[in-house]
């Protein structure tokens, strides 16, 4: 396997759609785009890295690719987003095959298909561990975007399904980017988050950038299988998260679990106790996720 053939093979398998705003793909020093007019630019990137987010074997190859995009599609989804484009850049091990790097690009593939995004780019090279870099490109109404700093204190928390999924299969699944309740969220939520890091975790950061606290009053929905603990701690549920003011209606799929208060920016509580600021740091925590 040497470079030119492989990003040969590469653009065969992303041959990018005829795509409005798409100018120029796979095959220059960089893709040329035109935005679309009355509309913001969202970007986000993404790492799965060997050992750290997956296990070699722990996951098909063609899983492992939907899997690297599904992370990054879902911070498109928590700020209300529709994704467009993808780079995607390779790290390869010495273990990985021409094999498995096609199948890693056709489960990519079909994740990208389903959510009309195109591959339009990347870079390669090799390392010790398998590492794939995902950026993704989406866009939103412009001023509409959803942030995590615009809850206010009285809004409704809800999440968009049931935790604890991922960490109760320990994280052999592939997420599913709730892309689907992004374009009813956009004029009714005040503030959103993706579940990635474990509800308390992100609830944590949810309010600290809002300047609140929280109360989760209600019971929480927990993924079959799962405990308490996968869905308060355990994270990669890629769930959103977020707040609507008092008077909204919510969509029927969202289950209202507490509510934002005025007070100390971060403090959560869960069942009337103090809430442990806990979940997945990937500079503190040894374990795999």
């Amino acid at each position: 396997m040497n470079e030119l053939a492989l990003i040969a093979s590469i653009r065969k398998w992303c041959k990018a759609a005829s795509t409005p705003g798409l100018i120029a793909s796979i095959g220059d020093d960089a893709a040329i785009l035109r935005p679309r007019r009355n509309h913001d630019l969202l970007i986000t990137t993404d790492f799965l890295i060997e050992d750290v987010h997956f296990t070699r074997g722990s996951l098909s190859p063609a899983d492992t690719g939907r899997k690297a995009l599904a992370r990054a599609l879902s911070d498109i989804a928590a700020m209300g987003g529709a994704p467009t484009y993808a780079l995607v850049s390779l790290a390869l091990a010495p273990w990985t095959t021409a094999a498995f790097v096609r199948a890693f690009y056709r489960g990519l593939n079909q994740l990208a298909g389903l959510h009309r995004v195109s591959i339009i780019g990347g870079d390669l090279s090799k390392t010790d561990k398998f590492t794939a870099d995902i950026v993704v490109l989406g866009d939103v109404p412009r001023g509409l975007a959803l942030r995590r700093d615009t809850a206010r204190p009285g809004d409704i928390l809800y999440v968009s399904g049931p935790l604890g999924r991922a960490a109760s299969k320990a994280y052999k699944d592939v997420p599913r980017p709730r892309l689907d309740l992004a374009p009813r969220l956009l004029r009714k939520a005040s503030a959103c988050i993706d579940l990635s890091d474990g509800l308390a975790l992100d609830l944590h950061r949810l309010c600290l950038a809002s300047g609140l606290s929280a109360d989760l009053d209600g019971p929480l929905p927990v993924s079959p299988g799962a405990t308490l603990e996968h869905a308060l701690f355990g994270g990669e549920d890629y769930e959103l998260l977020c707040t609507l003011p008092p008077n909204v209606r919510p969509p029927t799929s969202l289950v209202r679990v507490g509510l934002t208060l005025a007070g100390r920016p971060g403090l959560v509580r869960f069942a009337g106790r103090l809430l442990k600021v806990r979940g997945w740091d990937p500079l503190r925590n040894p374990a795999l996720r």
